[in-house]
């Protein structure tokens, strides 16, 4: 299933922020989401990038937890409040409505880096296994990331991280909604996306206790944030969506 990010039409008008300046900006935004998004899979998997999620000087662990849950919630706090359309209805009042979406992948991707290099790590060891199923491990992780990236071209990656949006506005083309189709991942679950989170998170050859702490917070808010989002999905396509969501599972993709 493709929809809409919930994101309002940008029209032909100008705007004060200027056309280029509002293209510029959208692919900066992009850009450094890009970079934040590649470093991650190094984060979460510990290997390659200079700070991981297991790297570090290990201090009071009540302290630890609190930054790290703290770092959790002000993400989820964001991409809540951000993603309804209520919010948007207002945002967009106080800055140009072409770079909404641009705004909100910069504001996510900055909390996501300030938590990448202020992560406290608790490094005591859940499991850790050698081997074929180290491999095996790291293999389904990255299967995970690829899921993520794939699910994004589903639904339209370019209207999904705001380029779309500045393109149009750019080019003074009106803004198309991506319709509401099943296609690919989608026939079979119907967030994928979130999925192949889950499976970048849990499958690690090493799980310490301050990866099953991320691992377990993102997967309680992907949880509950679905449930919202799933809440502005059915407004906006109605017993359309309704009927897709009795036919398809949220997340297992096991048929009905």
């Amino acid at each position: 299933m493709t929809t809409g990010t919930g994101t309002p039409t940008s029209g032909a008008k100008g705007s004060a922020l200027g056309r280029s300046s509002a293209l510029a900006f959208s692919v900066a935004a992009y850009a450094f989401f890009l970079a934040t998004f590649c470093y991650l899979i190094g984060w979460v998997g510990d290997f390659l990038v200079p700070k991981t999620i297991d790297s570090g000087v290990a201090g009071a662990t009540g302290t630890a937890i609190a930054v790290d849950v703290g770092f959790l919630a002000l993400f989820g706090i964001q991409h809540t409040v951000m993603g309804r359309l209520a919010f948007k209805r207002w945002w967009t009042r106080q800055i140009p409505e072409a770079i909404e979406r641009s705004v909100f992948v910069l504001f996510s991707s900055l909390i996501l880096a300030a938590m990448a290099w202020q992560w406290r790590p608790l490094p005591d060891v859940v499991w850790s296994v050698e081997g074929p199923l180290a491999a095996l491990l790291l293999a389904l992780s990255f299967v995970g990331w690829g899921i993520v990236l794939f699910s994004t071209f589903l639904i339209d990656h370019f209207h999904l991280f705001g380029l779309r949006q500045t393109w149009c506005y750019f080019s003074r083309r009106p803004l198309p909604e991506p319709p509401f189709k099943e296609v690919a991942l989608y026939r079979v679950c119907r967030h994928p996306l979130m999925l192949g989170f889950v499976i970048a998170f849990w499958f690690t050859p090493t799980m310490t206790v301050g990866h099953l702490l991320f691992a377990a917070v993102s997967t309680a808010y992907i949880l509950v944030g679905i449930r919202i989002e799933e809440r502005t999905l059915a407004a906006m396509h109605g017993e359309e969506y309704l009927a897709y969501k009795r036919r398809v599972r949220m997340l297992l993709p096991i048929p009905r």
